[in-house]
């Protein structure tokens, strides 16, 4: 338990666990920065701590890392759940799915600004121990930035190992500067209790609304919690949250305030001003370590995220590259790592500090956590079978209080929210365009195509000419002939005296156990259908699967076994399916896919493409 616990701490809790670099400080400066008054120092303290405990510790720590799909949670593993749960209801399937997927699509926005805000934040260290390389603070960030993605194609198992004792190390640091402080103006305590939050609230509520949107930075990085059970098990990330993560976090957080208290123009930087100034230079590099740690976590779970897009059918296929032999999940993705580095870069050039991130910053996270309730919501009613009162009366508060948090959040779209939404939308636009496009190509195939039993029973009466050795088709229908096959009968005018069409599906579930692998059925006439099933986190691995059937009797010699995969031309047409820009998008991006004898690591030197040109 305990070095899974260390591990949960260096992975899932970088993000969270960096918040203290900017949150109370963003409260009280910026444009929409409250009066420095020591009831609102102590209301905005009192609201974040009851933020942690509502949000972290009650929603997603007890009640969401519940919903697990065999183990695995994240938004993509909760629409999954809803899916499920809501078979038969195919219209309110739809629209829930869909706003899934546009919750997986946000988590590209907050994988931009979470690495940016936190390098940052840590950086501007440097302005606070020597005034004069304030202007050194974004060459320094994208350095650091350029380096750690720049590291990614040789994966992160090395760096892994010393996440955990770092980030233990930061919080330990988080709370031993935030008890000093206490011990000087213990006063600050009073804020536990629920009196100063709602006072702060009831009293101004136009004050507490722009608050808000301060205050949900102390919560970002829920998403990785849950995200991140797979890999750690429920129970060591809530051990390790309750019990180590959670009290650094206050008590550095109302260290802050009581500094802030006693000494108003300390709100500049209140987290680095809480350490003596030898300790400072230190601080700044602990800080450094901790953000790029922070900024880790997000990119592998980008990396990870896509993969199982692209597993569940809304993703074109992009090169993968494994970087650890022991480690399924340490992946390398080219395309994303340079996409999020390219935007990053822009992010911190174009916003400069962490205030003016920090408004980019909560519309994705709360966006993510009002998608989350409404799922949860589903999943309670559908899949545990409980009361509707009881599911009312735990999702209705907190879709009241996140709905609070995105209409505050709501105020910073001119100011850079407006990026997270920018970018969600397009994904989602790609996602959606790509599933929709998909499936109108597979229906365009299958109209063109002979069905199967039809095509097999002429082979039956007019046998043409069999050659020694295998054939295997890649093909998306099972019941209809592959355009590939009947384009190399026209041709060549012979078959392969063994004939397979190979099927691979990929499941709503993480990973599919090897027993339940793959099924082969003869068909007559020495044809076999072979269906491979995979979850979203399975790698297709198509000669390990021949492998496989070797092993129980179903031999395959890579030798005397070619591949035949169907290439298709795509043209856009006016005709009914989509929009014609859409059609032209996934005509687009089904040109850069990567190839699927490829993606499913196919020999090259076995592989036959035969072309087809279809209008959609």
């Amino acid at each position: 338990m305990l070095p899974l616990a260390v591990g949960a701490i260096g992975v899932v809790y970088g993000d969270i666990g960096t918040s203290p670099l900017y949150t109370l400080r963003t409260a009280f400066t910026g444009s929409y920065g409250l009066a420095l008054t020591p009831d609102n120092i102590l209301g905005v303290l009192s609201v974040i701590f009851w933020a942690l405990l509502i949000i972290v510790t009650l929603k997603y720590i007890t009640l969401i890392m519940r919903a697990d799909n065999r183990g695995e949670g994240g938004i993509l593993a909760l629409t999954a759940l809803v899916s499920r749960g809501l078979e038969g209801r195919d219209r309110l399937r739809w629209w829930l799915v869909g706003l899934g997927i546009f919750g997986a699509s946000m988590f590209y926005g907050d994988g931009m600004i979470t690495p940016a805000i936190s390098v940052l934040g840590a950086v501007e260290g440097l302005g606070v121990i020597a005034p004069a390389m304030h202007a050194y603070i974004v060459p320094v960030a994208v350095l650091i930035l350029v380096a750690l993605f720049a590291v990614q194609r040789k994966g992160t198992a090395g760096l892994g190992a010393v996440f955990g004792p770092v980030m233990a190390l930061w919080f330990v640091t988080l709370a031993v500067l935030g008890a000093q402080q206490i011990g000087r103006n213990p006063a600050v305590l009073e804020a536990l209790g629920p009196t100063y939050a709602l006072r702060f609230i009831t009293g101004n509520p136009g004050t507490a609304f722009v608050a808000f949107g301060a205050v949900v930075l102390a919560v970002t990085g829920t998403e990785a919690l849950y995200a991140d059970m797979g890999h750690f098990g429920r129970s060591p990330i809530r051990r390790a949250w309750i019990f180590f993560v959670f009290p650094a976090l206050l008590l550095n957080y109302f260290g802050q305030a009581a500094l802030v208290l006693g000494d108003p123009a300390a709100i500049q930087n209140p987290f680095y001003l809480l350490a003596p100034e030898w300790g400072r230079v230190p601080l700044l590099l602990l800080a450094t370590a901790a953000a790029i740690i922070a900024s880790q976590a997000v990119i592998s779970g980008a990396f990870s995220l896509t993969r199982a897009a692209i597993q569940m059918g809304y993703c074109p296929r992009l090169t993968i590259l494994h970087t650890s032999e022991r480690a399924i999940g340490q992946i390398y993705i080219p395309f994303i790592n340079w996409m999020l580095l390219a935007a990053i870069v822009a992010l911190v050039i174009g916003f400069r500090n962490s205030d003016n991130l920090a408004g980019a910053y909560g519309i994705a996270v709360t966006t993510a956590m009002l998608i989350d309730s409404i799922l949860i919501f589903v999943v309670m009613r559908r899949l545990w079978k409980w009361p509707l009162l009881v599911a009312i009366l735990i999702g209705a508060p907190l879709l009241l209080i996140d709905l609070f948090f995105l209409s505050s959040n709501a105020l910073k779209i001119p100011e850079g929210g407006w990026f997270p939404i920018l970018i969600g939308g397009v994904v989602f636009t790609l996602l959606t365009t790509w599933k929709r496009g998909r499936a109108l190509l597979m229906r365009r195939l299958a109209d063109d195509a002979m069905p199967l039993d039809l095509f097999i029973q002429s082979i039956e009466a007019s046998p043409p000419t069999r050659v020694p050795g295998t054939a295997v088709f890649l093909t998306s229908t099972q019941n209809r002939v592959p355009h590939a096959l009947l384009h190399n009968l026209k041709h060549n005018k012979v078959l392969h005296e063994r004939v397979v069409f190979l099927t691979i599906v990929t499941q709503d579930i993480p990973f599919v156990p090897d027993e339940e692998r793959y099924e082969i059925k003869p068909l007559g006439c020495d044809f076999f259908r072979m269906v491979a099933n995979y979850g979203f986190k399975d790698d297709p691995d198509v000669p390990e699967l021949l492998e496989d059937c070797g092993r129980r009797g179903f031999v395959f010699d890579m030798m005397e076994t070619s591949f035949f995969v169907s290439r298709e031309t795509l043209i856009a047409t006016v005709t009914p399916g989509m929009a014609l820009w859409r059609e032209k998008l996934f005509v687009s991006m089904s040109k850069n896919a990567t190839k699927a004898s490829e993606f499913f690591q196919v020999p090259t030197n076995r592989v036959v493409e035969l072309g087809t040109q279809v209008e959609l």
